[in-house]
């Protein structure tokens, strides 16, 4: 069954036409096209083109001057606009905004990697045409983004106008009433260069303050026979193509537009390199298309996750996991941004949601892009390093809580910069590396030094009283709580950090080049002793009364909010009451302790887990969307599985349905990440442990069937689930031993099976 999802484009109203912008974005890792009409809009609309890591400095005035506060910030930058097509047929301009709109339908093919607009017009002189619009942002090529429109008149012939454009100084989005998008819409970039190549149109751009320069190489093939030619702006430092030709009624006239992006982070000569890249793929667009599939083929025979028996969860389930594919960084240069490449919110910063809501998808789908992540965490190690010095700490490093290329770009600390735990997770996300891949390498070169240098802070965050190691003056992941003593999940990944710093240290003993290493980084067995006393004295809340674990020290002393009586109209709660008032209340914006519980593995007893989530339910808003998908993962584990189907309900379909309501601002990669978490590590029970790989899957009741491929450990395998039974296989690979509900089985060869029935009893292996 082909993967594809469709929409009307109807209403064409300005919700709908911005969330659509979002939903039919193009993207390939490196660049990303937001899925804006080509001939435009009458409403506001965020038109942009990205380069994943391409950014700005930016100012972020503080009112108070105070010692280490950040007064600037790295943004994303709407790179250039190359989209911009106009079509006239007679002089009418084509616009869904005038004349009549007969049909119009857009379509995401997950299959072939475009994107589609099929309209059906009747122009204000009743002149009747179909025009069918395609995209592709390349994966095989990444710098390249390809258009194709078809024009089609139904009942005249006559002559058809086309203007496309190549803007190179282009603004950014920006609305100062939302704390999640850019305050400011202005222009960032400064004319770099203009050149023609024959019939091809190069255009350079740099940045204000990083200096940073993108180019954009344009070109067209018109099959069609008539007058074209470049015009060239200099005060706009913009360039227009423009064609005249006969139409013939019932006769397709085809333009193809290629675009190449570069950018000099990755490049010497980005206007070189742009050009070659385009002379590379233009006239080959039939040999780009074959790339596309080959490509998505076997992404898809790798990653594939089918649900049966729900059409609409099934098509939801691979349209996220799509979107991953299209955000994910594959050079050390950029990584996942909150909103991927589809749009300006929270201005394209890196989050800790990669490593602990996204990171795991890539992990079991494509390892490459898994370690690709880690690098760029690697490449801004020196920047934590000196970040945490900022801070104040004589060791370790603090990763920033939100960034691009390094710097904190976190104005407001109590929620930002305080939330210390990234460092924890950026260290879980290497531990999981190394369990799902066995990347000796990659540890000796890169892991074992993120482990060191991020549990170095904690040694120096934290102190002992009363015999126990505490770390005060926090955030956890709730940022309705703020700048507390002992959050339960910073100190567990605290804990976590120290043990696997030490662990890997002790395991690289036994390399010959650990000396020198050592020797670098200063590595004593002091060092190494004062982490394991650490860890084994951190102090992890626990409230007797309640027989729970409670968020952080004086949690349970506020008085509860009252989430019954708020209003729906003041959710989420950040836009509608001050952060202080909501920190002297007992209310969650998301999983905080429940997430403790889904990434380390035996914290606590499953009762006081029981306890503790049935509490937290109760006070947490799920104002952040990365908060019910953890909830499912955890209700699963609990055995409380009308929960785990229910929280997973809500989060599978945030974007389509755009249940945050700003969908239009960008995609929630990190909701995306935890619907695909929620599905394997929830109801599969998909868990990586040092004991090796266990599964203890259940089967959602309102479906009849799911089955995933994934990859460990260099091998390839697909796990089925029934209502029935469980069936794992080997696809590819060496001999494996898996744990499944609660026995182990041995896999010999590729084709080996185990089938194990859901009741638990007359299992089976071929």
């Amino acid at each position: 069954m082909p993967r594809m999802y469709r929409e009307s484009q109807f209403p064409l109203d300005e919700e709908h036409l911005s969330r659509q912008e979002t939903l039919f974005h193009n993207a390939n890792g490196y660049l990303g096209v937001r899925g804006t009409l080509e001939e435009g809009t009458c409403y506001k609309s965020m038109r942009g083109m990205y380069i994943n890591g391409f950014h700005d400095i930016v100012p972020m005035k503080q009112a108070e001057k105070l010692c280490g506060l950040v007064e600037d910030k790295e943004a994303m930058l709407n790179a250039a606009d190359t989209q911009t097509i106009m079509l006239r047929v007679d002089g009418e301009l084509f616009s869904l905004f005038s004349g009549e709109v007969e049909d119009v339908e857009r379509t995401l093919d997950m299959d072939e990697g475009i994107t589609e607009r099929d309209v059906t017009w009747r122009s204000p002189g009743g002149k009747r045409i179909r025009l069918v619009f395609r995209r592709m942002a390349s994966f095989a090529r990444p710098h390249i983004f390809v258009q194709e429109c078809e024009i089609t008149p139904l009942n005249f012939s006559g002559r058809l106008g086309i203007e496309s454009w190549q803007k190179a100084l282009v603004n950014n989005y920006a609305d100062a009433d939302d704390p999640r998008l850019g305050a400011d819409a202005v222009c960032r970039l400064t004319p770099a260069g203009q050149a023609m190549a024959g019939d091809i149109s190069l255009l350079s751009a740099q940045t204000l303050r990083t200096g940073l320069t993108v180019c954009t190489a344009v070109a067209h093939d018109l099959i069609a026979s008539g007058a074209e030619r470049w015009t060239y702006d200099e005060v706009a430092h913009s360039a227009v193509w423009r064609a005249e030709i006969p139409l013939s009624e019932g006769q397709t006239v085809r333009l193809i537009k290629y675009t190449a992006m570069t950018d000099s982070i990755r490049s010497a000569v980005p206007a070189e390199d742009a050009l070659a890249e385009l002379r590379a793929v233009r006239g080959r667009l039939p040999e780009l298309r074959q790339a596309q599939r080959d490509y998505l083929a076997r992404f898809w025979d790798r990653a594939d996750l089918e649900i049966l028996g729900c059409e609409a969860d099934d098509t939801a389930m691979r349209f996220n996991m799509y979107q991953l594919l299209q955000s994910a960084g594959r050079d050390r240069y950029g990584a996942v941004a909150a909103k991927g490449l589809s749009g300006e919110g929270y201005e394209g910063h890196y989050f800790w949601d990669t490593e602990m809501y996204m990171f795991p998808f890539y992990l079991l789908t494509s390892p490459d892009i898994a370690r690709s992540l880690l690098l760029y965490r690697y490449g801004i190690l020196p920047a934590a390093r000196e970040n945490a010095r900022r801070l104040g700490h004589r060791r370790g490093a603090l990763y920033p809580w939100r960034t691009i290329a390094g710097r904190e770009c976190s104005g407001y600390f109590p929620s930002g910069t305080a939330q210390y735990h990234i460092s924890g997770d950026i260290a879980y996300a290497v531990t999981q590396y190394w369990l799902g891949t066995g990347d000796e390498t990659f540890m000796r070169e890169y892991g074992a030094e993120i482990l060191l240098e991020t549990a170095r802070l904690w040694l120096d965050t934290g102190h002992w009283h009363g015999g126990r190691f505490m770390i005060h003056d926090v955030t956890g992941p709730d940022e309705y709580t703020c700048l507390v003593n002992n959050n339960y999940y910073t100190n567990a990944c605290a804990q976590y950090n120290l043990r696997w710093a030490v662990r890997t240290a002790e395991r690289l003993k036994t390399w010959d080049g650990y000396g020198a290493w050592a020797a670098r980084l200063r590595v004593t067995d002091g060092e190494l002793a004062e982490m394991i006393a650490a860890a084994d004295g951190m102090y992890l809340p626990f409230d007797e009364a309640l027989g729970i674990n409670p968020q952080d020290d004086a949690f349970l002393q506020k008085p509860v909010w009252n989430l019954a009586e708020t209003p729906r109209e003041n959710f989420p709660l950040l836009l509608h009451y001050h952060p202080l008032h909501l920190y002297r209340y007992q209310v969650c914006k998301q999983a905080d302790t429940v997430l403790a519980y889904y990434a380390f593995e035996g914290i606590a007893t499953p009762e006081v887990m029981r306890r503790s989530y049935e509490y937290y339910e109760r006070i947490t808003t799920h104002d952040s969307s990365l908060s019910t998908c953890i909830f499912s993962i955890v209700a699963s584990r609990l055995g409380m599985r009308k929960k785990a189907e229910h929280y997973f309900g809500d989060s599978l379909r945030a974007d389509l349905a755009d249940t945050h309501h700003n969908t239009r601002d960008g995609i929630h990669t990190a909701n995306m990440g935890g619907n695909y978490m929620a599905a394997v590590n929830g109801f599969a029970g998909f868990r990586l442990s040092p004991d090796g790989l266990s599964m203890d899957p259940f089967l959602p009741a309102r479906w009849s069937g799911f089955r995933f491929r994934f990859i460990w450990q260099d091998r390839r395998f697909e796990f089925e689930i029934t209502s029935e039974f469980c069936v794992l296989t080997l696809l590819q690979g060496e001999p494996a031993t898996v744990r499944i509900r609660g026995k182990e089985h041995r896999f010999r060869l590729p084709g080996d099976k185990v089938t194990v029935p859901m009741d638990g009893e007359d299992e089976h292996s071929t």
